[in-house]
């Protein structure tokens, strides 16, 4: 069997205050909060997810809240701007509602035949609004806001911006190992897409890279995760990747999917996550993302984690 990535499973951001950030995703852009958990890796730290209704792969924007972290920079391998799709004719909409919130939207391009609008969130991670004919929408259904009208709501992910110095050797993975199809060249992006059918589907390339030194920290992409539907075709990736002469990581389980870890040839740090087994895992549908969850080997720390962390208040809890 050839392996095919169907397309982006989530992406992972650092962020400042981590209510400064809920108040973004959850209210101005109208996305629902889907799990409230921690940095496995630093449980001091929140790990935020915003999606549709279920948390859908293709959906999940994701953020480690360092609130002292410094400001971050673009620049050869970063991951320059996420790209969300949203229905056509909704660009009005959402210019007016980003505008209102000061995220200072840009004039609308158009690229591919899709129109787009460029923003900044608080900490200057930069989103563009892609609308167009190849709006994809998944089987859970958009997420639900009072003040986002749903013909104009955020569907899922449309695809990755990176800023690479040498776009050959990446364009080499994504065609060669990983699957997409090359589609051309317009305004300085080179657009490779995995499955039409897909949400997520789109990763473009800097034609020619910016030069610039990154600085990861606040608003910057920490990683890009593609998806596998299962263990079993995770573990062909991770044979098919190390053959291609790249070093990936053992899976590292993050309760929700399984992960293993690669860095692209332009530095770009890829991984490769299981659709299963999903956000529904610990909590039910109606529950999503409305209390603190934490990993088994976590648990029995529960009081001291909880008392780091600062208390975060959903959009609809509001009085």
């Amino acid at each position: 069997m050839t392996l095919r990535v169907p397309g982006i499973h989530h992406v992972t951001a650092i962020s400042g205050p981590a209510q400064q950030n809920m108040d973004f995703y959850a209210d101005v852009l109208g996305l629902r909060t889907v799990k409230q958990t921690v940095n496995f890796d630093d449980p001091g730290t929140h790990h935020l997810y915003y999606g549709d209704r279920t948390g859908t792969p293709g959906t999940a924007m994701t953020f480690f809240p360092w609130e002292h972290a410094s400001r971050g920079g673009s620049g050869s391998g970063a991951t320059e701007a996420t790209g969300f799709s949203v229905p056509p004719g909704s660009l009005e909409f959402w210019a007016d509602r980003l505008r209102g919130a000061g995220a200072s939207p840009q004039e609308v391009t158009t690229r591919f035949d899709e129109e787009s609008l460029r923003c900044e969130d608080p900490d200057g991670l930069i989103l563009e609004l892609v609308a167009g004919p190849a709006t994809r929408e998944t089987p859970s259904g958009p997420p639900v806001h009072p003040d986002v009208p749903a013909e104009f709501a955020v569907r899922a992910f449309h695809g990755v911006l990176l800023d690479v110095a040498d776009p050959d050797p990446t364009a080499r993975l994504l065609t060669d190992v990983m699957g997409f199809e090359h589609l051309g060249e317009y305004d300085g992006r080179l657009r490779f897409r995995s499955d039409e059918h897909e949400v997520g589907s789109i990763v473009d390339l800097r034609s020619t890279g910016s030069g610039a030194t990154l600085h990861m920290g606040r608003g910057s992409v920490h990683h890009v995760a593609f998806r596998a539907r299962d263990d079993d075709e995770q573990r062909s990736w991770r044979e098919t990747i190390t053959s291609a002469g790249i070093p990936v990581t053992t899976v590292q389980d993050r309760c929700y999917f399984h992960s293993i870890y690669f860095r692209e040839p332009g530095g770009v740090l890829f991984e490769i996550a299981t659709d299963t087994p999903g956000f529904g895992i610990d909590e039910s549908e109606e529950e999503l993302g409305r209390n603190l969850q934490l990993p088994r080997w976590f648990e029995a720390r529960r009081e001291e984690i909880e008392a780091r962390l600062p208390r975060l208040v959903l959009p609809d809890e509001r009085s």
